[in-house]
């Protein structure tokens, strides 16, 4: 009996977007800090429809065998039985994902190792 691959649904945060890829490994990386994502997958529909999101991200990712991702950027990681839609969606559109509040500093002030 052959063994069932597995296929995660990965929502991370990236350049003010929010990247859903999936993809058959997901691991703690090697580099403190940071997930690894290796095998992508995308849709094998009909070449009749074209999804241009799906197409903006294989182009983004095209020659790519793996790539890593800021843990405090992951969003979630799902175990899921079936592809779905690989997109990039702006953090307002979808309503359920918030991007977590990072630390700022304005120049001059309060900045390690400033005056």
């Amino acid at each position: 009996m052959a063994t069932k691959q597995r296929l995660y649904r990965i929502v991370f945060h990236s350049r003010g977007k929010v990247y859903e890829v999936y993809a058959r490994s997901v691991a703690q990386s090697g580099i403190m800090g940071f997930v690894e994502v290796g095998d992508l997958v995308f849709g094998e529909r009909s070449n009749v429809v074209v999804d241009p999101g799906e197409e903006r991200l294989k182009a983004e990712f095209e020659g790519v065998a793996r790539f890593y991702v800021p843990m405090h950027a992951v969003v979630r990681i799902d175990e899921v039985e079936k592809e779905g839609v690989a997109k990039i969606t702006d953090p307002g559109e979808g309503g359920k994902v918030m991007p977590f509040p990072l630390p700022f500093s304005v120049p001059g002030r309060g900045e390690p190792g400033g005056s």
